[in-house]
């Protein structure tokens, strides 16, 4: 995320600084014919990094979200130094971490390094200051609003009891797996991730990544902590295990270092990383909407966020070259050789899983290769 802040000429005070004023999550209410120049579907990282920079560069922006606050999302929390540690306000970060603890079977291996590897922290929180942010640029945001229908350049959308329409000029997909936009492209999503998290109690300190393929087939299970709790839970591509399956390894996993990790309180989230492309005329995609996540560990904050700065710049200026994103879907198709090497051998994972930890001990990979960040 770093490269994509300082392409925007953002200075360093302007973007670490903690917003002097509340994001503003009042319901706020359409009126009945509602027009702007560019409507965002979605108050995820990727559409309020957008947004933001659309308005401080003069453009009228409305962003709509359907839940009822900006920011809550089943999440793990991480963030890394690469993509966005470096570049949030020290109190939205909760824990940080120079050693990644990496498990496999037969091997514990310690990745250390000066500058924190990864940091935690809450969601919730880092997108209520990202929406703040968005609003002093001076950007409308409306949640619980749903958008229902797009048609001839008309969103419809119901906020509250009433339906509404909004007109745009220009159209952001910022809407996730799920989104409304990328259906009405007509683009399918045959690449798909499941991720479940829990949210429990209880104090760790130490990161934790477990690369087990008799659980987690090429997929991961993960303890990260947080300032007064930790995030625990698992991730996998569809292709490799279904959600009832992953679901009943992550309890068992979990019981086995000594955690009880309670059915109904795991939250599931699918994670997309069907890219086909992000600018359709006068309709972009953004995130997830594009397909922009990574497959292999399911990282999704830092692509959000440099595709939607990326829209933004192109919506600003059709010439501008995207760069940053070029390299990050580069990055993103070697993820997808790795999984598609391990479903083509599904006997040989433990020895692929094992191979990798083998070469990250011995520094010959780099554990930033395994991230979506330059």
């Amino acid at each position: 995320m770093e490269r994509m802040f300082l392409t925007l000429k953002l200075s360093p005070s302007s973007l670490i600084a903690t917003s002097n004023t509340l994001f503003d999550n009042n319901f706020m209410a359409l009126t009945q014919e509602e027009q702007t120049d560019i409507l965002i579907i979605g108050g995820g990282p990727g559409g309020l990094a957008c947004a933001r920079m659309l308005a401080e560069n003069g453009k009228q922006v409305l962003l709509i979200e359907r839940k009822p606050a900006i920011g809550p999302k089943v999440c793990a929390g991480g963030i890394t130094w690469s993509g966005l540690l470096q570049h949030v306000p020290d109190t939205l970060i909760e824990k940080s971490f120079p050693v990644q603890h990496i498990y496999t079977r037969q091997q514990h291996v310690l990745v250390a390094e000066k500058q924190p590897v990864v940091a935690t922290v809450n969601r919730e929180k880092t997108g209520q200051w990202m929406a703040a942010k968005a609003q002093e640029a001076g950007v409308k945001i409306f949640t619980d609003t749903h958008a229902l229908k797009i048609k001839n350049r008309q969103v419809v959308v119901r906020q509250g009891t009433e339906i509404k329409n909004i007109e745009y000029k220009q159209l952001v997909g910022a809407d996730g797996a799920n989104s409304l936009v990328r259906r009405y492209l007509n683009l399918k999503n045959t690449l798909s991730g499941v991720g479940l998290n829990c949210i429990l109690p209880i104090q760790r300190d130490n990161m934790e990544w477990h690369l087990l393929p008799h659980l987690f087939h090429y997929g991961y299970a993960w303890i990260f902590p947080h300032k007064e709790n930790i995030s625990i839970g698992a991730y996998a591509p569809k292709t490799a295990i279904s959600t009832k399956q992953l679901k009943q390894n992550l309890i068992i996993w979990a019981r086995s270092r000594g955690i009880t990790v309670p059915a109904d309180q795991i939250r599931a989230g699918i994670i997309n990383f069907d890219y086909q492309g992000y600018a359709f005329g006068n309709s972009w995609l953004v995130g997830e909407a594009a397909g922009l996540a990574s497959g292999l560990t399911g990282e999704g904050i830092y692509p959000a966020i440099v595709s939607g700065q990326v829209v933004a710049q192109k919506i600003l200026d059709p010439n501008y070259p995207a760069h940053e994103l070029a390299r990050m879907v580069k990055k993103q198709q070697r993820h997808h050789k790795i999984i598609h090497y391990a479903q083509r051998a599904p006997a040989l994972c433990s020895l692929l899983m094992n191979l990798l930890v083998l070469l990250l001990r011995v520094k010959i990979l780099d554990f930033r290769m395994l991230e979506m960040a330059d």
